[in-house]
């Protein structure tokens, strides 16, 4: 790394960024500037604690540029302790956008900030005590199972600046003050409901992408849609079937509405689509565009869509890639009408190859493939031989009387880039997995795709926009050979920073070693999304967010990780996992033995499933939940200030610690207190107790740079940009119960971690987890 960036890493941790973080943070030039100004700034009224670290780096991160002028001015408020919370800046950068060209008014802009108003502890408390009162009746009827989080939002609504922490631990409080500690019936399990759908259970929050998990999706239109069917129906305009005429650019000839009358006759006027890869690599995340979008429209319609293999590349084929394809379009949960293949219909595209040259619409050329490179390659000497030779050359190359690259078949027509006679045929001596030796000449996708799309009737030929330009051959060919014609419609393609997704390099990332194989979690195949645990659903949802138009998308992998919070804040049941852990004594445990804690999935919602966890005289917490030297705004463990154990009702507060001779901490001796209302910590952390052990692998980016195949950004090429802390295992502690139910692919939140899905290297006695994404609060955590 060069100098220069190592001290600008130094300078960002000096705020609090973990290392890590730094150096993704030095990959966005406009970030990277707007915190060294920042931090310039607030270094010039003292030293800067964490809290106003986190308030910079939300500043940097937010801030426009139309408005980047005001950071010294926002930075000063920040350091003074006027804008102290997230809430309060991003007030500020929305009132001074909106007032851009306004000369400032402090007044108005203090007071839109809610500057100066102070909500002091004694608020919270009168106003949860006052609404709690007002529900008296049905939380002591539900007990535990009494779902505050609506009554929390009412305390927000009155007190607008209140700090949503504060109002939570007093809810916590003030419930225990009410209903006591929890009895039997509390710790029994809740009966067992009819399953929702994930549609219903959706229902229950509007799914939104904050402007954080947002950025950098360049290109993209903010379509305001959730799923792929609202898109379908509310965004995209497609023409009717039968209706085809009515497309701008569509070719009607003498034959059309005769070959449409046709068409509605064998369909039923039904929507028609497919999906056409080729069996040679798996899919990636841009498929996962092509496949919402192709099944997603005839879903929405009512319609059907074939899964059809372009199987024209018989030395590039692969059993296990036909098998994977089909694979991941039943994992996002669509069910082909049928599965074609392009070699179900070699003998009618021979023969449609031979009505051409009839119609000397096509030849026999030698020219070589370097000879036909460019866009504007002399004419083959050979366009104009006689349809009889052509004929029989055509022949001689379908009976293996020719070489590989000796002879093509090509088509008389100009495409719309200005690229001529692009090839029909050509001569390829390796068998097929279907056909075996019949064939000794395959189709190209010019010739081929639009001549199946005809034989299956398709009504929307959906296809991205690199294909545009072979439009023209497709109308052409179709038209050419007089028969139904569908219409191609072009859309954006999908492509995700800091990734490849060629088929070429992952292969060659997995010929290094860098990668395991083609579902290594760091990659963006589908195979390694679902690994990683990425949900389905979120994939789809991601697509619907990207919209059907022409400008292509490229975003930022937070944006598909935004997509998956979504889907996972509702799914994946909380437990407690303890990544780097301190052991603690609590040397007043009340308990004679270690006792049993019922606890929710959902905390939100109590009366989904329950779990039970352990809490016995030794736990275990997170290294980062305890500081031996004070530090000013640090809310958690130090030897003056106590802090609360989630679920536990307990506070404890240190009495004294124990080290090994290198000075590593072995062992916080604490007491433990109830938690009342006069015995209130400043917060509470997760812990285990009596754990077992489990293997947890946390990914990163796999390349350092945004686009690692630009040799602009990586002049040495994209296997020099790898990113060495892409992927560490470490030995987790986890509670017993998770411990007793997790399987394979299961999802799960680790309270104030992450979400984690269970990988399928898991043994009997060994589990693995994968980290899927981190919380959304940790993308700006510093």
């Amino acid at each position: 790394m060069p100098a220069g960036n190592e001290d600008d890493v130094k300078l960002f941790q000096s705020i609090g960024l973990s290392e890590q973080k730094a150096k993704e943070t030095l990959k966005n030039a406009n970030v990277t500037k707007n915190l060294k100004l920042a931090i310039n700034e607030a270094v010039k009224h003292g030293s800067i604690t964490q809290d106003t670290g986190v308030l910079l780096y939300h500043l940097a991160s937010k801030i426009k540029n139309q408005i980047a002028d005001k950071i010294s001015f926002i930075t000063n408020y920040i350091v003074e302790k006027k804008l102290d919370n997230i809430q309060r800046l991003d007030v500020a950068l929305i009132y001074l956008l909106a007032n851009v060209n306004d000369d400032l008014d402090i007044t108005k802009f203090e007071e839109s900030c809610g500057i100066g108003i102070i909500i002091s502890p004694e608020q919270i408390e009168e106003e949860v005590e006052k609404i709690i009162k007002a529900h008296k009746d049905e939380i002591l009827e539900k007990r535990y199972r009494f779902n505050s989080g609506p009554l929390m939002q009412q305390v927000r609504n009155v007190l607008k600046w209140a700090d949503g922490k504060a109002i939570k631990n007093e809810f916590d409080i003030q419930l225990l003050d009410l209903l006591g500690p929890k009895v039997e019936s509390d710790l029994a399990s809740v009966p067992k409901q009819a399953k929702q759908s994930k549609d219903k259970q959706m229902k229950t929050k509007k799914t939104e992408i904050t402007k954080d998990e947002q950025k950098e999706m360049s290109n993209n239109e903010k379509v305001g849609v959730q799923t792929i069917s609202e898109l379908m129906k509310t965004k995209v305009n497609f023409h009717k079937p039968g209706e085809n005429y009515k497309t701008d650019g569509y070719i009607v000839t003498p034959y059309t509405h005769h070959l449409l009358q046709k068409h509605l006759e064998a369909t039923g006027g039904k929507v028609i689509t497919r999906f056409p890869p080729e069996p040679n690599g798996i899919l990636h995340i841009g498929h996962a565009k092509a496949i919402n979008i192709n099944f997603g429209y005839a879903t929405a319609y009512d319609g059907i869509c074939y899964l059809r293999y372009d199987d024209t590349n018989p030395e590039k084929e692969e059993e296990k890639f036909f098998v994977g394809i089909q694979e991941m379009v039943e994992w996002l949960g669509y069910k082909p009408a049928a599965i074609t293949h392009s070699s179900d219909y070699f003998q009618q595209l021979y023969d449609w190859a031979i009505e051409l040259i009839k119609k000397d619409l096509a030849y026999v050329c030698h020219q070589s493939s370097e000879e036909m490179k460019g866009f504007n390659p002399p004419l083959s000497p050979w366009r104009d031989r006689p349809i009889e030779e052509s004929l029989q050359l055509f022949n001689d190359m379908k009976d293996g009387l020719l070489e590989e690259g000796e002879a093509t078949l090509r088509l008389k027509v100009t495409l719309e880039e200005g690229k001529q006679d692009p090839v029909a045929y050509r001569i390829k001596y390796s068998p097929h997995h279907r056909t075996s030796d019949k064939w000794c000449i395959y189709p190209t996708y010019d010739y081929t795709h639009c001549l199946c799309d005809s034989i299956e009737n398709i009504t929307h030929s959906l296809c991205t926009k690199e294909f545009q330009s072979r439009r023209s051959s497709y109308y052409w060919l179709c038209n050419s050979l007089n028969i139904y014609c569908p219409v191609q419609w072009e859309y954006g393609r999908l492509n995700v920073n800091y990734t490849v997704v060629s088929k070429r390099k992952i292969a060659k990332l997995i010929q290094e070693g860098i990668v395991s194989d083609w579902d290594d979690p760091r990659l963006f195949t589908l195979t390694a999304l679902r690994r990683r645990g990425f949900p389905p659903e979120a994939i789809n949802n991601f697509c619907a967010q990207m919209g059907v138009t022409g400008a292509q998308a490229t975003v930022d992998p937070a944006a598909l990780e935004a997509a998956v919070r979504d889907i996972l804040n509702f799914t994946a049941p909380r437990h407690m996992v303890v990544l780097e852990p301190i052991k603690l004594t609590i040397r007043n445990f009340s308990h004679e033995k270690a006792i049993k804690l019922n606890v929710s999935d959902f905390p939100n919602e109590p009366e989904k499933k329950h779990h039970e966890i352990t809490f016995d005289e030794i736990v275990y917490i997170e290294a980062m939940d305890f500081k031996e030297i004070e530090e000013k705004d640090f809310r958690r463990l130090t030897p003056k200030q106590p802090v609360g154990l989630k679920h536990a009702g307990v506070v404890i507060t240190f009495e004294n610690i124990e080290k090994d001779a290198s000075g590593n901490i072995t062992n916080i001796v604490v007491r433990q207190d109830p938690v009342s209302k006069k015995n209130k910590p400043k917060a509470f952390i997760h812990w285990v107790s009596n754990p077992s052990l489990a293997s947890v692998r946390l990914y990163e980016r796999l390349f350092k740079h945004k686009n690692p195949e630009d040799t602009n950004e990586v002049p040495n090429g994209f296997l020099s940009d790898i990113n060495p802390s892409s992927k560490k295992e470490i030995v987790a502690y986890m509670d017993g119960s998770l411990a007793k139910t997790a399987e394979v692919n299961d999802k799960f939140q680790f309270e104030r971690i992450g979400f984690f899905s269970v990988d399928l290297d898991t043994k009997p006695g060994k589990l693995v987890f994968n980290r899927t994404v981190t919380l959304k609060e940790d993308a700006g955590k510093v």
